[in-house]
């Protein structure tokens, strides 16, 4: 099993009275914001007439618009279109790849379905769900044999849960954006059937310590897991935010692992063989492993471990204005609840508390907001989680230290963003040229 890297301990908590003031003063600062705009709209109201002053009546508003029902199924608005999943650069390798959720732009918890991250490793089937069967069989009382229908008549739950890539960066991979950065990550609401109704229902026998999940995928990609997650809180999905899954994210059958990498979340999901011992495949060998520095390789490595990143002011972002700025951004464990999250604006010399925002749900995507006072200085922004089980986000040359650079998977380093004076934010880990 594999061994956490944790980072120094974190300092103290500001005091509540500090903490009391700032949310005072931010409260302040927005009610006067809010007072000066009104005015300054107040004085303009005499010049409404003119064709472009604030009040005038808009071409939108002097003509009916689209028909109800003009677009059967809903797309976002046309001055929306730059905000798509991210292709990683470069890449011409389609079949076996990836694209990033676009963290910048999007605000809460939930993932839009048609921004949700992707990783394929054989390409997206298309499936006709009335011939799609799961087959549960091994050591096992009774071997089934299930189509979607069946699934659907057990039981369901619903739970929103965060995945996340395990090569959600590599050690030597620095996006310019949060979506280059961290982009293969995105949560969501899962609705489906508990792992462990369909075991019972199937009668595991004593000797069964592991369940090998197979997808009828064309990579027919396999991971073999612990038996006690999958009586915990494994979930066999069939639909996401309310919706069946699309099929690149597994239609109409994934199996869903709360906390543990993405790729052992199987997708379109055909076989499930109970085991007494891992079945050894190619993607927990030669893949998904983390060599380290003394030639031997972490393995199983199943949890992500607590991160964040601040999304905004994020790379390729550019501050227009000296003043006030709110600092945001996702956190996330697969251990459990974030507990706490930590803004620096002076490059990790002194460490913030910064307000989550509800829900915290364990295993999801949390929000965090930090009130900051911008006045044109160059600063290194960056943030760290805490979870539930004091973890704390460690930096990068913490886990460059214990795993070296040769590892690809489970980097939950801090991500450092440099503004500059000019207001233009970048990575900070990237040399200017």
């Amino acid at each position: 099993m594999h061994a956490r890297v944790d980072s120094s301990s974190p300092p103290g908590d500001e005091p509540a009275a500090t903490a009391r003031d700032r949310r005072e003063f931010l409260r302040r600062g927005v009610a006067a914001g809010g007072l000066l705009a009104a005015a300054a709209t107040v004085r303009a109201a005499p010049a409404a007439e003119a064709a472009d002053a604030p009040l005038a009546i808009p071409e939108w508003t002097r003509a009916p618009g689209a028909a109800t029902g003009a677009q059967p199924y809903g797309h976002p608005s046309a001055f929306e279109k730059h905000v798509i999943r991210h292709l990683r650069p470069n890449d011409k390798q389609y079949i076996s790849s990836s694209t990033r959720s676009p963290l910048q732009e999007l605000d809460g918890i939930i993932t839009p379905n048609g921004l949700f991250y992707e990783r394929h490793h054989g390409g997206v089937p298309a499936i006709d769900p009335a011939r799609h069967r799961l087959a549960v069989h091994g050591l096992v009382a009774s071997p089934l044999l299930f189509t979607v229908d069946d699934l659907r008549r057990f039981p369901s739950e619903s739970h929103i849960y965060f995945l996340e890539c395990s090569g959600n960066p590599g050690y030597n991979v620095y996006g310019k954006t949060a979506a280059e950065a961290n982009g293969l990550v995105s949560c969501a609401e899962w609705t489906g059937v508990p792992l462990r109704t369909v075991l019972a229902e199937a009668g595991v026998q004593p000797q069964a310590k592991w369940v090998v999940a197979e997808g009828a995928d064309a990579a027919a990609m396999t991971r073999s897991i612990p038996l006690e997650k999958c009586l915990d809180d494994a979930l066999l999905v069939y639909s996401q935010n309310g919706e069946r899954l699309r099929p690149e994210q597994g239609y109409p059958l994934r199996l869903l692992l709360p906390g543990f990498e993405g790729n052992m979340s199987i997708k379109w999901l055909r076989r499930l063989h109970v085991t007494d011992a891992p079945v050894q495949s190619r993607e927990e060998t030669s893949k998904y492993t983390d060599p380290m520095p003394d030639g031997s390789a972490r393995r199983f490595t199943y949890y992500m471990e607590a991160k964040s990143i601040i999304t905004a002011p994020s790379g390729g972002q550019r501050l227009a204005h000296r003043g006030f700025h709110e600092i945001r951004g996702i956190a996330w464990s697969g251990h459990g609840k974030i507990a706490r999250v930590e803004v620096s604006v002076d490059d990790g010399a002194t460490w913030h508390e910064a307000e989550l925002q509800a829900p915290v749900l364990t295993r999801a995507i949390t929000r965090f907001r930090f009130p900051w006072q911008w006045q044109g200085q160059p600063a290194v922004i960056q943030s760290r989680a805490i979870d539930e089980t004091g973890y704390v986000q460690p930096t990068l040359e913490a886990l460059v230290a214990v795993r070296g650079v040769n590892g690809t998977y489970h980097n939950n380093a801090i991500t450092p963003w440099r503004v500059a004076a000019d207001g233009e934010v970048s990575n900070a880990r990237i040399k200017a040229s």
